[in-house]
């Protein structure tokens, strides 16, 4: 029989302390991170990465207008007074769902609309433009999508403010609501506007 001699402790054959508590740790900071998970889910800006854009300049790019390939309008044409790029595309049906809401900002001719046909077909482009109505000061055609890659589209819609300098000041994702445009826009253009 195995009995432990004098002055020998019995040892346990369970799981050494140190492993106990780096187990519990863990399962602390799981249970936070589920917690603050959990606690951002009703945050409406949830699903937005942060534009790496924003406070730099405008990407460089040549690109034709939808209307007339033979004119090319580059990011320097731009430049002088602040702008409002919004990526669109006749095949986005959250494009059309904007359009409104677009059609009635630049209505307002606070700040020139840019359009950026994105990945489209010319003809299914004009068409849409026909059809819903043109709100845009002069529209470009990335029909490649190669410039789309320097400004970080992921999708259409996707909006952009870039001042007089040609700096980005504000990104939004997805369709531009009148709620995005009175909470957000609207600050944001007001901040490039000089005092009154």
């Amino acid at each position: 029989m195995n009995t432990p001699q004098d002055g020998e402790v019995a040892r346990s054959k369970g799981l050494p302390i140190v492993a106990v508590l780096v187990g519990a740790l863990f399962f602390v900071a799981l249970v936070g991170l589920m917690a603050y998970g959990v606690a951002r889910s009703g945050d409406d800006d949830r699903d937005v990465l942060p534009s790496a854009l924003i406070g730099k300049p405008a990407p460089n790019f040549v690109l034709p207008t939808l209307h007339d390939a033979s004119i090319n309008v580059s990011a320097a044409d731009l430049r002088g007074a602040p702008y409002l790029l919004n990526v669109w595309a006749s095949w986005c049906g959250t494009c059309r769902y904007e359009h409104p809401v677009l059609t009635r900002f630049a209505e307002t001719r606070r700040v020139r609309v840019v359009g950026y046909d994105w990945q489209d077909e010319p003809a299914d482009a004009q068409r849409w433009l026909k059809q819903l109505g043109n709100p845009f000061f002069v529209v470009l055609a990335d029909h490649e999508g190669r410039y789309a890659l320097d400004w970080g589209v992921t999708g259409a819609p996707e909006t952009f403010l870039i001042d007089g300098n040609g700096i980005v000041r504000w990104k939004y994702t997805g369709a531009l609501t009148d709620e995005v445009v009175n909470t957000q826009l609207l600050p944001a253009l007001a901040r490039l506007e000089p005092a009154r």
